[in-house]
C-alpha cells in the first residue's frame, strides 16, 4: 500500500506543473490554487471524520504544527510555483523544485546533523546545475519566461518547502497523517485565497477556457486529494532514501510532458543544468540510503523529505 502510495506521488506529482501551467491560463494562480487546497482539504477532512471517528481530534500544539506546515508547503511552496509558472515553463519549475533535498541537507547541517560527505558533494553540483538553469538558460533559447524573477521565485518557493519538511518530523502532529493532510490542505487554501483576493484577483466565468477547467479539477482530485495525502502517507511508513527519489523522478515527467503536450522548448544548456540537479539529487539520496546506520533509518526519516 505504501509503494502504491509513492507511484502516486511519482506520477501524479510530475504531472501536476503542466497541470498548472494549463490552469492559469485563464484562471488567477493565487485563487485558483486556493480554492484548489481548500475543496481537497474539505473533502478529505469529511472522510476521515466518517471512517475514523475522533481522528480530527488534536491537542492546539498539533494543530499549531499542522497550520504552520499548512502556511509552508501548500502556501508557500505550492503557491509561489502558481505564480512563477505565469513566468517560467512547467519543466523549468519541476527541475527547480528538484533542489528541495539540496536545502534540506544544508538545513540538517545549520541544526548540527552531520550527513555523509558524499551529501555535500551533492549539494555543491546541485547549486551548479541550479546556476546554470538560472543564469544562462535564457542565452540557450531555452523557455524562462518574459520576467527575470520566475526561477528565483520558484527558488524561494523550494525553500519554503524545504523548511516545513525539515519541521514536520520535529514537531507534535497528529497521529492521523490524513487528518493532518487535511488540516494542512485548508490552511494553505485559506491563505492563498485570502493573499489572491487581496491581491485584487478575480474569476471571470465566461472567459475560463475548457483546457483550464479540466487541468483545474485534475489538481483538485489528483494533484491534492490523491497525491499530497499519499505524500504524507508516505512519508510516516518510508525511509528517506525511499521517498526522496520522487526528488528526481517528478522532473524527468515534467520536462517530458511540458516538451510534449505544450510544446516547451529546451535547449542544450537548460537539458545540462537540469541533468546536473537531478544527479546531485541521486548522489545526496543515495548517500543517505548508504550513510546511516540501519537503527537510524525509520518512522523518523519523514523529517527530511520535501
Amino acid at each position: 500500500m505504501k509503494y502504491a502510495a509513492l507511484g502516486v506521488v511519482y506520477v501524479v506529482w510530475g504531472s501536476t506543473y503542466l497541470a498548472i501551467r494549463l490552469t492559469i491560463e485563464s484562471l488567477p494562480p493565487l485563487l485558483s490554487g486556493g480554492v484548489r487546497f481548500l475543496l481537497a482539504g474539505a473533502v478529505l477532512a469529511a472522510v476521515v471524520a466518517v471512517v475514523s471517528r475522533g481522528a480530527l481530534r488534536m491537542t492546539r500544539a498539533q494543530f499549531g504544527t499542522a497550520a504552520l506546515l499548512g502556511f509552508l508547503l501548500p502556501a508557500w511552496g505550492n503557491g509561489l510555483v502558481v505564480v512563477a509558472e505565469q513566468q517560467v515553463s512547467s519543466g523549468l519549475a519541476a527541475l527547480l523544485i528538484a533542489s528541495v533535498p539540496l536545502y534540506v541537507v544544508v538545513l540538517r547541517r545549520a541544526f548540527g546533523e552531520r550527513p555523509p560527505p558524499v551529501t555535500f558533494l551533492g549539494v555543491g553540483l546541485g547549486l551548479v546545475g541550479l546556476s546554470v538553469l538560472v543564469l544562462l538558460g535564457r542565452s540557450d533559447g531555452g523557455t524562462h519566461g518574459s520576467a527575470w524573477w520566475g526561477p528565483w521565485l520558484v527558488l524561494l518557493a523550494s525553500l519554503g518547502w524545504s523548511v516545513g519538511s525539515f519541521l514536520s518530523g520535529r514537531l507534535p502532529t497528529p497521529a492521523n497523517p490524513f487528518a493532518l493532510s487535511a488540516v494542512e490542505m485548508l490552511v494553505g487554501g485559506a491563505v492563498m485565497t485570502a493573499v489572491g483576493l487581496v491581491a485584487g484577483e478575480r474569476v471571470d466565468f465566461g472567459s475560463v477556457t475548457t483546457s483550464s477547467w479540466l487541468a483545474w479539477g485534475y489538481l483538485v482530485v489528483f494533484g491534492s486529494l490523491l497525491a499530497f495525502s499519499s505524500y504524507v502517507y508516505v512519508l510516516g511508513g518510508l525511509p528517506l532514501s525511499t521517498v526522496a527519489t520522487y526528488a528526481y523522478v517528478n522532473p524527468v515527467i515534467a520536462v517530458v510532458l511540458g516538451v510534449v503536450v505544450a510544446g516547451e522548448h529546451f535547449g542544450a544548456v537548460q537539458f545540462l543544468g537540469g541533468a546536473l540537479v537531478v544527479v546531485a539529487v541521486v548522489l545526496v539520496v543515495n548517500a543517505e540510503r548508504t550513510g546511516r546506520r540501519p537503527a537510524e533509518v525509520g518512522v523518523d526519516d519523514h523529517r527530511l523529505v520535501r
